[in-house]
C-alpha cells in the first residue's frame, strides 16, 4: 500500500511483523502524529532493495521534499 498524498518533509521508517512472521516496513509522516494522513506506505519486506523499489513509485517532486528520515537500525 502506498499513499503519496501523505508524504511530508519528516518521515519515520520502522519494521513490524504483522502475521505469521511476515515482515513489513511501515513509512509514516511524522507530522501526522499518528492520525489521519500519517501512513505513507506499508511495504512487504524489510530489505533496502524491496523498500526503495516501492518508495521510488512516489512522485519524484514529492520525494525531493523529504528533509528528515528517522529509523532504527534493527
Amino acid at each position: 500500500l502506498i499513499f503519496p498524498g501523505n508524504l511530508g518533509p519528516r518521515l519515520s521508517i520502522d519494521e513490524s511483523s504483522l502475521s505469521r512472521g511476515e515482515l513489513y516496513t511501515i513509512v509514516t509522516n511524522k507530522d501526522g502524529h499518528g492520525g489521519k494522513g500519517t501512513l505513507v506506505a506499508i511495504i512487504k519486506g524489510v530489505k533496502a532493495v524491496e523498500v526503495s523499489t516501492i518508495l521510488r513509485k512516489l512522485p519524484r517532486k514529492a520525494r525531493h521534499q523529504v528533509q528528515e528520515i528517522t529509523l532504527d537500525m534493527s
